[in-house]
C-alpha cells in the first residue's frame, strides 16, 4: 500500500514559542517543536508532561453526580445491602469491574460481581442481569463501561427495588437512565474537566472519590493502577491529560509491583524479563484479557484479575491463552472470507465504506475482523454476523473520521448502538442490513475528506542522522507513554544511502536489516524495515532515498539506537 507523506511545518509563531522552550527546558529544538505540535507552550506544562505527578489529578468531585455516587454507595454498605459489580466484557469493562471490586472488598464483604454473557445476553446491562441481581437480594447494581442508554433496563430493575451507580464514558443520549446518580464527562451537562477518560478510569474516579470522603490515604488506590493503564492502553483512548498520569503510573506499578492476576498474564504473555510499554498491552496483554469474553465469558477475565494465590492465577491465565490461541485462529479464517466478499463487491473502487454480513460468523472476533479491513481497505468497516433473528456487529473507522456519527444517521433501522469515534456496536433487524448499507454508505461518501481515505504517515519533524545524540533520544524517551493525541514521533531523514552492509531478513526474505549514512554527516544508522523487502533493489544501487521511521532502543545491543523505518521513498534521478 503506498503512503502519503503529510509534513506540516509549524508556523513562524511556533517556531519562535519553540525556540524559548528549548532553551528554557535545555533540550533539543527539535523535541521542543514536538512539544509546541502537542499543545505544550510553557515550560511549566512542558515539566508536568516529562514528569506527571499523581497530585496533579482532578478532585474526582468535579465530576457530575459524584457525590450522589459516593452517598449511595456509602448508604448501601452501611445498611449492609447487597452489591453488585457489573461490567461489559471488553478489557475495559473487565479491568473496571475488577478495580472496583478489588478496592470495595477490603472494606466490606457483601459484594459480587457479574458480567453479561456476550452470546446469551448481548451488550450492555441485560434483563437476565437484572433478574439474577434480584435473585440474590441485590440492592445495588454499580455498572462500569457501559449503562450510559439502558433508560428501559434501568427502568426494569427500578421495579424491582435494584439501584444503578452508571459509570461509563460512552456517548449519551439526550435521554439519560433513571439511576441513583451517573459518572460519565461525556454528559450534556458535564461539570469534569477532563472527558476522556477510560471506563475503569471513570471507575478509579469513583473509588478515588469514596476513598477522600471516608479518610482512605490515596496511597490504598495506588496498587489498582496496573489495571487503569491496561485499559487506556487497550480502549484507545488519548494519554494525554488525566490519562496520562493514569497511565504513566499505571505502567510503573505494571513494571514495579504488578497484581497477582496480572503478574501471571504477563508471564505467559513472556513479557516478565521486559519493561512493559504501552504497545505490549496493546498487542499481548489486551488481546488475551479480550479473549476471555470473545471466546468463552468475561467473568474468567475478572476472575483472573482478582485472584491471590499465583498459583492459580497461573492456571487461569494459562486458560485464557488457549482462548487467545483459538481466537486468532477464528481470526485469520474469518479475515480471509470477509477479504473474498469485499472482493466481490459490486463497484469496490468506488465505494468509501464497507458493509458486510455473515450469519454464520463467530460474534466474539467480528470487530477485529472489522478492524482488518479498515487497516487493508482504508475505509470505515461494519462487520455484522445473526444472533437469533437480529444482525449485530461492530465497526471500526479510519483516522479523523467519525463511524460513531455515521452509524446514529442510520438509526431509526436499528435496535440498539453505542461507541466511540473510531468503535461502536450495533443491532438491526436482519431485513433491515441492505436500506442500511445503503445509507451509511451515503453518509460516509458525503463526510469523510479526501485524504482519509488514504493512508498518510504525518511526519513530526524533518531530521539529520546527526540530531540523534544520546542526550536526544534520553529526552526524546520523556515523552512517554505513547498513544493517540501523543503518537510515538515520525521523523524523516531526506537523501539517505546504503553503507554497503543492508540486507534482506526474515523467515520468508521479507524485512530489511540497514546500515544507512545520510549525506549531511558520518553518522552510520542501524535501521530495520519491516515487510519492505521489496525496496532492496533500489537501495543496493547507492541511490539515495528518503526514509520516515520511530527512533526504537536496540534490543539487541544496550545504550544503541535503531531506526524503524515506516516506509522508504526512492528519488527519482
Amino acid at each position: 500500500m503506498n503512503h502519503k507523506w503529510n509534513y506540516q511545518p509549524i508556523t513562524h509563531e511556533q517556531a519562535e514559542t519553540s525556540r524559548a522552550l528549548a532553551q528554557e527546558l535545555g533540550i533539543s529544538p527539535i523535541l521542543s517543536q514536538l512539544l509546541v505540535q502537542r499543545g505544550i507552550e510553557r515550560a511549566g506544562d512542558a515539566r508536568k508532561f516529562f514528569r506527571p505527578q499523581l497530585p496533579d489529578l482532578h478532585d474526582p468531585f468535579l465530576m457530575k453526580d459524584m457525590d450522589l455516587a459516593v452517598e449511595r454507595l456509602n448508604q448501601a454498605m452501611g445498611k449492609k445491602e447487597r452489591i453488585l459489580v457489573y461490567g461489559d466484557y471488553d478489557v475495559d469493562g473487565t479491568t473496571a469491574v475488577a478495580l472496583v471490586y478489588k478496592f470495595i472488598q477490603q472494606f466490606y464483604s457483601n459484594i459480587d460481581y457479574y458480567i453479561p454473557d456476550r452470546y446469551n445476553e448481548g451488550y450492555g446491562i441485560s434483563k437476565i442481569g437484572i433478574d439474577y441481581a434480584a435473585s440474590t437480594e441485590v440492592g445495588l447494581i454499580i455498572v462500569l463501561d457501559c449503562g450510559i442508554k439502558a433508560v428501559e433496563e434501568i427502568t426494569y430493575a427500578k421495579q424491582k427495588g435494584i439501584d444503578f451507580i452508571i459509570c461509563d464514558h460512552h456517548v449519551p443520549d439526550a435521554v439519560l437512565p433513571p439511576a441513583v446518580a451517573i459518572l460519565n464527562a461525556k454528559r450534556l451537562d458535564n461539570t469534569y474537566p477532563y472527558s476522556h477518560l477510560s471506563g475503569c478510569g471513570v471507575g478509579f474516579k469513583f473509588m478515588q472519590a469514596f476513598a477522600i470522603n471516608n479518610g482512605i490515604e490515596f496511597h490504598h488506590l495506588i496498587p489498582l493502577l496496573d489495571l487503569v493503564a491496561v485499559s487506556i492502553a487497550s480502549d484507545i483512548v488519548p494519554i494525554m491529560g488525566e490519562n496520562r498520569i493514569l497511565a504513566h503510573h499505571g505502567l510503573k506499578q505494571l513494571n514495579s509491583n504488578p497484581s497477582t492476576g496480572m503478574k501471571a498474564i504477563i508471564d505467559v504473555c513472556g513479557l516478565a524479563e521486559k519493561e512493559i510499554t504501552v504497545s505490549d498491552i496493546v498487542f499481548k496483554i489486551g488481546p488475551r484479557i479480550n479473549a476471555s469474553g470473545r471466546i468463552e465469558n468475561g467473568k474468567k477475565a475478572v476472575d483472573l484479575l482478582t485472584e491471590k494465590e499465583f498459583s492459580t492465577a497461573l492456571e487461569k491465565a494459562g486458560q485464557i491463552n488457549l482462548y487467545n490461541e483459538t481466537r486468532k485462529d477464528l481470526d485469520k479464517s474469518m479475515t480471509e472470507e470477509a477479504n473474498q466478499i469485499v472482493a466481490n463487491l459490486e463497484g469496490l473502487i468506488d465505494r468509501r465504506s464497507i458493509v458486510i454480513y455473515n450469519e454464520d460468523w463467530h460474534k466474539g472476533v467480528i470487530g477485529i475482523v472489522a478492524s482488518r479491513l479498515t487497516e487493508i481497505y482504508y475505509r470505515p468497516a461494519v462487520v455484522l454476523t445473526r444472533t437469533d433473528n437480529m444482525a449485530t456487529g461492530s465497526a471500526r473507522s479510519v483516522s479523523g473520521f467519525d463511524v460513531y456519527k455515521a452509524i446514529e444517521h442510520c438509526r431509526d433501522l436499528l435496535e440498539n448502538f453505542g461507541g466511540h469515534t473510531y468503535a461502536a456496536g450495533l443491532s438491526m433487524k436482519v431485513e433491515n442490513v441492505p436500506a442500511f448499507t445503503e445509507r451509511f454508505e451515503a453518509f460516509v461518501t458525503e463526510h469523510i475528506l479526501p485524504e482519509q481515505t488514504s493512508p498518510v504517515i504525518e511526519i513530526d519533524a524533518e531530521i539529520d542522522f546527526r540530531d540523534i545524540t544520546p542526550k536526544f533520544y534520553s529526552d526524546l524517551k520523556k515523552f512517554n507513554p505513547f498513544g493517540p493525541d501523543n503518537q510515538k514521533p515520525i521523523f524523516c531523514t531526506h537523501h539517505v544511502y546504503d553503507y554497503g552492509t543492508s540486507k534482506v531478513v526474515g523467515r520468508d526474505q521479507e524485512h530489511i536489516k540497514l546500515e544507512l549514512v545520510d549525506n549531511k554527516s558520518n553518522n552510520v544508522m542501524n535501521g530495520i524495515a519491516f515487510g519492505q523487502s521489496s525496496h532492496v533493489r533500489y537501495i543496493k544501487t547507492k541511490r539515495s532515498f528518503d526514509i520516515c521511521y520511530t527512533i526504537e532502543e536496540n534490543t539487541h545491543k544496550r545504550n544503541e539506537v535503531q531506526l524503524q523505518i515506516e516506509d522508504i521513498e526512492p528519488i527519482e534521478q
